[in-house]
């Protein structure tokens, strides 16, 4: 996808629809002159909704629809006559989308599966009208309720991409050439850091015509959890997957601690990205010939599975399918 259409933060004002008044009408044709109370109760006002569609994967339709505005419910009438329901207004979202209050930061809910639908803002009810407060005692109340007040709220959402392999490394680690050589995805790949600046998804195929998705995440630096480079604006994308990749290539100086410093800064991120499963991939294997590949997995002090692979020659990529493919389904 390309960089400017892809969006997963976006704060809205949501104002919810006010609930329409009861009625205090009595009833009256040409045989009543003085009838009993016949008000209607008002319709609530319109509620504001997420909805989740499978078919998307970007917030970019709503970046720059700042005030979201659902309709008031209509007023009670005569003959105990309902108003109308406010419409609502419902915004579809891609699956992996949190809201949250812009105020307190606390997390509203998620919307995980299609068609799946939460109420974003609720809507004021309607006021009663006056023959709901008609009593033995009271036969003709001369008063009606008026409607509740919708409600007037920021409102946060961010998507979390929901994958089933992220791959996790510094820029430049590989992580988009090895995305393109093993799905269909075309991201920007380029000799430089930081080539990546938003996620990208693709579909690997595996055997029997079984697949899973993985995502490649713009590339992590020491103190990202910080805000360093992209800082934590992509990390909690690695959040929803549930195998972490971690990339680093065969030419790093210490493998070793490039892998602890990755590991590290999820921990600082969120420690419990610690629970998912790890696998370590040694990257640009086709740099390095098979003795010093050798001498690399000597020196290996990690508590992982890893595999050496290669974009480039395809060089342990099956291995690594079946690694993933089998971690994945544990």
């Amino acid at each position: 996808m390309a960089d400017q259409n892809f969006v997963d933060y976006v704060k809205i004002c949501c104002r919810s629809g006010d609930g329409g008044a009861g009625s205090a009408h009595f009833h009256r044709d040409k045989m009543t002159a003085k009838g009993g109370p016949d008000g209607g109760n008002g319709g609530r006002g319109g509620h504001i909704i997420l909805r989740g569609n499978a078919q998307m994967w970007t917030l970019l339709h709503l970046k720059y629809r700042k005030h979201v505005i659902a309709g008031s419910g209509g007023s009670g009438s005569a003959n105990r006559s309902t108003g109308a329901d406010g419409e609502d207004i419902i915004l579809e979202v891609p699956l992996g989308t949190v809201a949250r209050d812009e105020e307190t930061g606390e997390i509203d809910f998620e919307i995980n599966e299609d068609g799946e639908t939460k109420v974003l803002a609720q809507g004021g009810r309607g006021g009663m009208g006056n023959e709901f407060f008609k009593t033995s005692t009271h036969q003709t109340p001369r008063f009606a309720q008026p409607g509740e007040s919708g409600e007037t709220k920021w409102k946060i959402l961010e998507l979390k991409l929901l994958a089933d392999v992220g791959l996790v490394g510094f820029p430049n680690a590989g992580k988009s050439t090895l995305l393109s050589s093993m799905t269909a995805a075309k991201p920007k790949i380029a000799d430089y850091a930081f080539t990546t600046l938003v996620p990208n998804l693709g579909i690997v195929s595996y055997r029997d015509g079984r697949s899973f998705v993985m995502a490649d995440i713009p590339g992590i630096i020491e103190d990202a959890h910080k805000g360093r480079g992209l800082g934590v604006r992509f990390l909690r994308h690695i959040e929803r997957n549930a195998v972490l990749l971690f990339m680093v290539p065969a030419d790093s100086n210490d493998i070793n601690k490039d892998y602890h410093i990755l590991l590290k800064e999820l921990m600082l991120y969120n420690p419990q990205l610690m629970d998912k499963d790890r696998i370590l991939a040694i990257t640009k294997t086709d740099l390095v010939d098979q003795e010093l590949q050798d001498l690399i997995e000597k020196d290996l002090k990690v508590d992982i599975p890893y595999v050496f692979v290669s974009a480039v020659t395809g060089k342990g990529l099956q291995q690594l399918k079946d690694l993933l493919w089998t971690t994945i389904n544990k």
